[in-house]
């Protein structure tokens, strides 16, 4: 039986690959063959079918391209050119895709910006982004005009669907004019799918977002790819929350649907409580998450339509090993695809046999043939162990290190990183198998099984040591959430004055049951000593970004001063219980007066 489970496994990933490497074999940098014109074809044949629906708004493949074309015109008709940059800065609507479609027929470059950010951040992407123009709607106009002063350069506000003021101008009227016919192709003569088609920023978990450039290449790969991973067919239709300025949205998704005749649902946000209601009602087959989207629907109360869907694939990636079963289960969700794969890097990989937890699969037998490694990593000077020759050390089933990916010329190897050549350059590895050879840093520590199997452990930088130990963020935070009344937990470490390595905090929601005795004792009965949490803060909420990953940058900031942090913080004190820390206590703490 064991042997047929595995190689019904096989032929599930052998099925899985073949289709997705069917689709983007064909992709190459010097084509002059773009992104827009893989949307053009899928158009050209479903023109009548419908392409997305957004508030019960459906525009068909036909009429898409129309509104697209209206933007190209439009574009050209301001003195836009090729190579030259809008700013979209707007929530997810019904002319987010078209805009930068429509864009992208005449080589102008789209910056896609987090709709979610205000103040400095704001005006620090706007400002990387080398844009002259922005696209605004009526929710994202009054953070722009906020951060106007803190720009380096002025730039035109251009407001859709919505009402202009004094220098603004109005985006809605001014496409009636344009033309919905295809803009002529001699506007990006000697353009090849090299060329910048899109800047997507990280999502600015440790610092400032990072504008990745996005070559038509690198837009084709996540669109044909995923056309091909998930199988889907004209008749799928795919839902959309996830913000469309982020790849896994507003790419994967998007390329999955309509590079296959299907079409997308696009909602404005996320929101559990409508999730399975708006599914049902939009007939829908599939769906894309990230993050810890997973996890607040699982946590979230039954409803009626989470039994009456009829979704066959879930697809994404940062699907925790704790919520997959139960996702499976409750929702009864045949299949799910999760993938592994950054904005910027050249590291891709699907786990197609739903093996639980795993973020991807390399059989032996595929090994030769794709470019990511892990490589031994050292944890305290957060930088890969070297040999005695200089060289990079690679990892063996069950060791934890550094996912690597080498870097090439073809489409897929590729690494054309972010506008900032100083961080580009922090991302690349040299000399690691052998001398002049260059990899892509994905900073993601991994570990692998003697299948071939990945599964993601932590961020570099989450990971930390105490008492000698590395311990996990990802890890302690799956066992917290574990012990009844903890509803979500945020791992991470704290200096201490004083101490080796960075004391282990976290950050919890609790619900009624909550109780912080039998919380100790559970910490205490189920986690090795070194992996407890040294302080446990209670919060409201955890603060997440625009794609669903826990933000711990301000809370170590906070660090466990309760002079600082609103709400109860503890700390251990003996082998099973948490006490309330105070002022003195933290005092006596700083002053060495308690062993931890």
């Amino acid at each position: 039986m064991r042997i047929r489970a595995q190689l019904e496994r096989d032929w599930r990933f052998i099925r899985g690959l073949n289709r997705t490497l069917k689709r983007v074999k064909s992709i190459a940098p010097t084509s002059d063959h773009l992104v827009c014109d893989d949307i053009q074809d899928a158009v050209e044949e479903w023109r009548d079918r419908p392409a997305l629906t957004f508030e019960y708004k459906t525009l068909t493949y036909g009429e898409m391209d129309a509104m697209a074309n209206r933007f190209a015109h439009w574009a050209k008709g301001i003195g836009l050119r090729r190579g030259q940059t809008v700013a979209l800065f707007m929530p997810n609507r019904l002319e987010y895709f078209p805009v930068w479609y429509g864009l992208s027929k005449i080589g102008v470059v789209t910056a896609l910006i987090n709709n979610q950010l205000s103040g400095q951040p704001l005006a620090h992407c706007l400002n990387i982004s080398g844009a002259a123009h922005v696209i605004v709607d009526g929710d994202t106009s009054p953070l722009f005009e906020q951060a106007k002063g803190l720009l380096e350069q002025p730039m035109k506000q251009w407001v859709l669907g919505g009402q202009a003021h004094g220098d603004q101008r109005d985006l809605t009227q001014a496409l009636k004019s344009c033309s919905q016919l295809p803009p002529d192709k001699a506007v990006r003569d000697g353009m090849t799918a090299k060329d910048i088609a899109l800047l997507i920023f990280t999502s600015g978990t440790t610092g400032l977002p990072k504008a990745a450039r996005i070559t038509h290449v690198r837009a084709q790969l996540y669109m044909r790819g995923f056309a091909g991973a998930t199988g889907a067919n004209e008749n799928d239709r795919i839902y959309v929350a996830l913000p469309l300025y982020h790849a896994t949205g507003g790419l994967c998704a998007l390329g999955a649907a309509l590079l296959n005749g299907g079409s997308v649902v696009v909602k404005k946000k996320f929101s559990a409580s409508h999730f399975w209601e708006d599914i049902v009602a939009e007939n829908c087959t599939m769906f894309v998450y990230i993050g810890e989207l997973c996890r607040y629907l699982v946590n979230h109360e039954p409803s009626e339509d989470e039994g009456r869907h009829k979704v066959r694939l879930a697809f994404g990636n940062g699907l925790r090993a704790d919520v997959w079963g139960e996702m499976k289960r409750r929702f009864r969700i045949p299949e799910i695809l999760e993938f592994y794969g950054s904005t910027e890097g050249n590291i891709s990989m699907f786990n197609f046999d739903g093996r639980e937890g795993a973020i991807g699969r390399s059989p032996k037998w595929l090994r030769e043939k794709v470019n990511y490694r892990l490589v031994q990593f050292d944890v305290e000077k957060e930088e890969p162990i070297r040999g005695l020759n200089g060289l990079c050390i690679e990892c063996g089933p069950g060791q934890i290190g550094e996912c690597i990916g080498k870097i090439g010329h073809d489409a897929r190897s590729e690494y054309t990183g972010y506008v900032d050549k100083a961080a580009s350059d922090k991302k690349i590895l040299r000399d690691v198998f052998e001398k002049g050879d260059a990899w892509f840093r994905s900073g993601d520590l991994m570990r692998t099984d003697a299948d071939g199997y990945f599964y993601f452990v932590d961020r570099i930088g989450d990971t930390f040591r105490w008492k000698g130990e590395n311990v996990s963020t990802g890890q302690v935070a799956e066992q917290l959430q574990a012990i009844p009344g903890v509803v979500e937990a945020n791992v991470y470490g704290v200096a201490v004055e004083g101490a080796d390595g960075r004391a282990g905090m976290a950050g919890i929601v609790v619900d009624d049951t909550f109780d912080i005795k039998a919380f100790g004792e559970a910490v205490a009965r189920d986690m090795p000593a070194y992996a407890q949490p040294v302080f446990v803060r209670i919060l409201p909420a955890i603060e997440t970004t625009g794609t669903f990953k826990y933000r711990k940058i301000d809370l170590v900031a906070d660090g466990f001063d309760p002079a600082i942090i609103k709400g109860a913080v503890f700390y251990k004190e003996g082998a099973k219980s948490y006490v309330r820390l105070t002022k003195p206590g933290f005092a006596k703490i700083m002053a060495g007066g308690v062993k931890l």
